[in-house]
């Protein structure tokens, strides 16, 4: 299989780190550049002393972002970049004929308009809004496989996203009154020196923010609303933890057609686990919980995986979803290179298990 030549734009966040531990190890792809303003001219095991004994650690120095020479160097390029940058590489990118893969919020929704809504200025690049593909495996590979810009999820809408979607597609809940709890490790606030996430601030302490509208609502409820049909809004509320990773999410739904005893509820749980069994029990990155099993954070942290769980409550009426997976994994770099697997017709598992 022919190696293909990547590069990462931003290598210095976490985000950026996670790719560069996960692509030095691919067996299919080749790490041949690395970039951050910050560290330019030091060596990857200058900046990232955990990665010095790896052969390539020494030799890979981060240069300045250079649209130009990237293209030049790799087949695919990686922007770890806040929003409002990322389209800044990518349109010179994309007119190269490199692959782009972007894990910020530059590409993930479909509308100008929204964008502005919620990010408080002008898109960059609007005309690459409708060619951007966005990458959540599990309900876009046909349409990654054959995209050069793909629009990475964000941590918390992935952790939303893969429990929800089936079951609007089914029919089984209804589209409105959808509520979202969502607690995050500090490392979702990315690498920055900010008084909210130094160790005195975060350490002992649970805290609500973003609230009532955090940004990552404008493609949760755009992705909510391709699955439903309709316009979906929802309630979502995230927290932030005094652990370094991980996402636990509960989701508050009311099923389409209420149980009102026994028998009902048994019949629910029928289609709901059917449902989750149809989407999910062949991908390689999503894991049912059976019996009295409930996602944990601890069983996901360094790894790819999403867990799924669900309950009914009988007293509420309610169907109760829970999920657990890495912000920095699954939420972020993780996905992104299963976005390139499909893109290059690598297996799909490659240096993600």
């Amino acid at each position: 299989m022919k190696m293909k030549k990547v590069a990462i734009v931003g290598a210095s966040g976490y985000s950026g780190e996670v790719l560069v531990q996960l692509l030095l190890n691919h067996p299919h792809a080749e790490l041949v550049a690395v970039t951050s303003r910050q560290y330019a001219g030091q060596t990857l095991a200058q900046v990232f002393p955990k990665f010095a004994s790896h052969p390539k650690s020494k030799a890979l120095r981060f240069s300045g972002p250079d649209a130009e020479a990237l293209a030049r160097q790799a087949d695919v390029v990686f922007l770890a970049l806040p929003h409002g940058v990322a389209a800044e590489y990518a349109v010179p990118l994309l007119g190269a004929g490199c692959g782009v893969i972007d894990l910020s919020a530059d590409f993930r929704l479909r509308s100008a308009d929204l964008y502005r809504e919620f990010y408080a200025h002008d898109h960059p690049a609007p005309a690459l809004l409708e060619k951007a593909v966005y990458g959540l495996p599990e309900h876009y590979r046909a349409e990654i496989k054959k995209s050069l810009l793909i629009a990475s999820p964000g941590c918390y809408p992935t952790s939303i996203l893969l429990p929800v979607i089936p079951l609007l597609k089914a029919g089984l809940i209804q589209p409105a009154g959808i509520i979202a709890d969502s607690l995050s490790g500090v490392s979702g606030a990315g690498r920055k020196a900010e008084l909210d996430y130094l160790f005195c601030e975060c350490n002992e302490s649970v805290r609500p923010y973003g609230v009532p509208k955090h940004r990552h609502l404008s493609e949760i409820e755009e992705q909510l609303s391709f699955a439903a049909g309709t316009k979906v809004t929802i309630q979502f509320t995230p927290h932030l933890i005094p652990v370094n990773r991980g996402i636990l999410t509960t989701l508050y739904l009311a099923p389409a057609e209420p149980f009102r005893d026994a028998a009902g509820a048994a019949g629910l749980a029928e289609k709901i686990s059917a449902c989750y069994q149809s989407a999910y029990a062949s991908e390689p990155f999503v894991r049912l919980l059976e019996g009295k099993s409930l996602p944990d954070t601890k069983n996901v942290v360094g790894t790819n995986v999403c867990e799924i769980a669900w309950r009914l409550d009988p007293r509420t009426g309610r169907l109760i979803v829970m999920s657990a997976e890495d912000n920095l994994i699954k939420g972020a770099s993780g996905q992104a290179v299963q976005s390139l697997n499909l893109l290059c017709g690598f297996p799909e598992t490659a240096g993600l298990i």
